[in-house]
């Protein structure tokens, strides 16, 4: 019997530094969510590159990246992977959303995505999980620390969509849908090296200000990502174990 096969669109550029120390935010997934037996590829949305229908029939699972695009945006490629989206959810296809890929799968079921309220959040969050039976199983903690950046947010969920995180900042930090979607604001896969880099980035492409970058890598070093936590909840939702 074959292993499972899943899919990492890939929505951003990879960084040198990523490409270097992990092979690519590919291999910063694969890292986290592989398991024995699967396999694993890649398609490049962002540049265009997109399975066809006959190709998402082969895969068990989809992951969707961050990018530095917008969610609400409609660059040609945004608007092909709403489609894309879309006939995935029609499939019933596992779909796993991170930041972008989070804001992107709450658009494609009809949310609204917009700048965040209350401004960019970087750093080590404190999330609120909810008490969600589907947690159960997995004896999580009520509270988990992952690693943001950001400064859009889902501001409205369509109604059958369960919430089921939040944060001070961050009104729907998690959200499921059905059996087969799950959006997490945060980014479980991103280790802490990963984000000062990109903090620096931000910083020079003028994007966040000095005092705010300084504020952002001091919360860094204060806390710990519960990246073992996040891994597990991933992965049991990913496989259809949760």
């Amino acid at each position: 019997m074959e292993g499972k096969k899943f899919a990492v669109l890939l929505c951003a550029e990879d960084s040198e530094y990523v490409k270097k120390k992990y092979g690519g935010y590919f291999g910063v997934f694969v890292r986290m969510l592989a398991e024995e037996g699967e396999t694993w590829d890649f398609f490049r949305v962002a540049h265009g590159e997109f399975p066809t229908d006959d190709e998402i029939g082969e895969f068990d699972g989809f992951v969707i990246t961050g990018s530095c695009n917008d969610a609400h945006g409609n660059d040609l490629w945004i608007c092909k992977l709403l489609n894309l989206l879309k006939k995935i959810d029609s499939m019933k296809k596992k779909v796993l959303g991170i930041c972008f890929g989070h804001q992107i799968l709450g658009r494609s079921l009809g949310g609204t995505i917009e700048r965040a309220t209350n401004g960019w959040d970087i750093g080590v969050t404190t999330v609120n999980l909810s008490t969600s039976k589907q947690f159960n199983s997995l004896k999580l903690p009520a509270f988990l620390q992952v690693i943001e950046c950001h400064r859009d947010e889902i501001r409205e969920l369509p109604p059958k969509a369960e919430v089921m995180a939040w944060s001070n900042k961050t009104g729907i930090e998690m959200f499921r849908y059905g059996d087969h979607i799950m959006g997490i604001q945060g980014h479980p896969e991103y280790t802490k090296d990963i984000l000062l880099h990109l903090i620096d980035r931000l910083l020079q492409h003028n994007l966040i200000e000095e005092s705010m970058a300084d504020v952002a890598k001091a919360k860094v070093e204060e806390r710990e990502p519960d990246r073992e936590q996040w891994k597990k909840l991933c992965i049991s939702f990913l496989k259809g174990k949760l």
